[in-house]
């Protein structure tokens, strides 16, 4: 059934692992968007052009899903669209309960959420999560 609507199935174990995988997807988005977030926002601060900075490190070990995918709304400071950061949150919230359960620590998704909780008082919660850019740019 799997195999019919996504890219990539795969058995991770017994049942709830699945759960987990999605835990740790929605982790290394989070870290994965504020980098991006941070620095397109150092780069329109530094006065680099944005397309073309990222049509270069696109190319190289920053290069991303969510670069390729999100720069040009991410620099468009368009987020009315995509996976919500009420969403995110709510992912985000139980990936750091379980992270309680299980002794691990998760300093980066803790700090990325409290992003997103910012996001949604600018009244972003339907918005996109690669809005984590809107922190900087709508002050």
């Amino acid at each position: 059934v799997f195999d019919a609507y996504s890219k990539f199935s795969k058995l991770l174990g017994p049942a709830g692992s699945g759960q987990l995988a999605k835990m740790v997807n929605q982790i290394c988005i989070a870290g994965v968007v504020q980098g991006l977030a941070e620095g397109l926002n150092f780069a329109k601060n530094a006065g680099l052009d944005g397309e073309a900075l990222i049509e270069t490190i696109s190319k190289g070990a920053a290069g991303s899903w969510q670069m390729e995918n999100r720069y040009k709304t991410m620099l468009a400071d368009e987020y009315d669209f995509g996976f919500a950061v009420d969403w995110m949150r709510k992912d985000l919230g139980i990936a750091i309960s379980e992270a309680q359960n299980n002794g691990s620590q998760l300093p980066v998704a803790q700090l990325v959420d409290s992003f997103y909780a910012q996001i949604q008082g600018m009244g972003g919660g339907r918005w996109d999560t690669s809005s984590l850019l809107a922190r900087y740019t709508r002050k």
